[in-house]
């Protein structure tokens, strides 16, 4: 008997359900200042939401490897189990600190696809490159310094390097970038957290006013943020960062061999994938958890990559 398919129409709506369990779960914390309720309220809400998917779904980018996480860890195993074999990414709470300090853009991310269609990436460094659709391939590359982006980036557009903006986390590492972009007249969205959404902004520019995401943040965060290009559009490059041995040994142990290796998105996700993201906390993306008298209100981006499909959903509930 062969085994169930991976039916990305019948199964999107359930993913939906799925991140917005996690952002209603942790409304409660939002402004509240603690970072690891918060977190532990999406993480809860989203395993039991995902437990009733008819899937046999196992966790490739999680909440860490076992010893670290009791649950939605690396290699867990989730759903009912009577059906289609899955990879899912997900981060229950992008932006824990965002949410303790009711900060925009905290979202409840999820991305589904066929067994084996998505890089199983180790809990490290990337050095990550994103821009969004209608761009040939490899106008930029991560072989090019930051200015020779942005230039690159202003002359496809057509435009000044004053009129480019590029998003970039806000860490001491990244000022010499941050620097050698402003040098080029480019504006520069700093974020303090989120940087799957950072990279999302790319994808609709227009909507965001973000032509380009660059820096390092979280490898796993970066699969989570491919699979959303993949429904959007855009590019993205990652190239793992190692700090000791030890990190290196965590990507031996994912299967990765090669440790200079340029990831495209297409490489991170090979196959098709559905993709959910509700906001928590408002941002430009989505609008975050609205809570008034007996309801609460959570909207929700729900994407396809096999149609290009993007929906946008407003799912209203009474609260006890």
């Amino acid at each position: 008997m062969s085994a169930p398919e991976f039916h990305d129409r019948s199964l999107s709506l359930g993913l939906a359900r799925v991140s917005e369990a996690a952002a209603i779960a942790c409304a409660p914390l939002i402004g509240r200042g603690d970072e690891k309720a918060a977190d532990q309220a999406a993480v809860d809400a989203m395993r039991t939401q995902l437990n009733k998917l008819d899937i046999a779904g196992v966790v490739v980018i999680g909440e860490g490897e076992r010893d670290e996480a009791p649950m939605l860890f690396i290699g867990e195993e989730v759903g009912t189990g009577n059906g289609p074999g899955v990879d899912i990414a997900l981060d229950p709470l992008e932006g824990t600190t965002l949410t303790a300090k009711d900060m925009p853009n905290a979202l409840a991310v999820i991305a589904m696809g066929p067994r084996g269609s998505m890089l199983h990436a180790p809990d490290v460094y990337m050095d990550k490159l994103a821009i969004g659709p209608g761009y040939r391939a490899g106008v930029v590359t991560l072989d090019m310094s930051p200015s020779e982006r942005v230039s690159a980036l202003a002359n496809a557009k057509g435009c000044s390097t004053n009129d480019i903006t590029v998003c970039v986390l806000e860490r001491p590492r990244h000022e010499d970038v941050i620097a050698e972009i402003r040098a080029t007249g480019a504006a520069i969205r700093l974020i303090t957290d989120g940087d799957v959404a950072g990279v999302m902004h790319c994808a609709e520019p227009a909507k965001t006013g973000i032509d380009m995401y660059m820096g390092s943040g979280g490898a796993p965060e970066g699969v989570l943020a491919a699979a959303a290009l993949k429904c959007m559009g855009g590019q993205i490059f990652g190239r793992l960062q190692f700090r000791n041995d030890d990190e290196r040994g965590r990507a031996q142990k994912a299967g990765i061999t090669n440790f200079d290796r340029v990831y495209t998105r297409d490489d991170m996700v090979t196959g098709d994938v559905i993709f959910a993201a509700t906001g928590v906390t408002d941002g430009s993306l989505l609008p975050g958890i609205q809570r008034e008298v007996g309801f609460v209100t959570a909207e929700t981006i729900l994407m396809r990559s096999k149609t290009g499909s993007v929906r946008r959903m407003s799912y209203r509930n009474p609260t006890d």
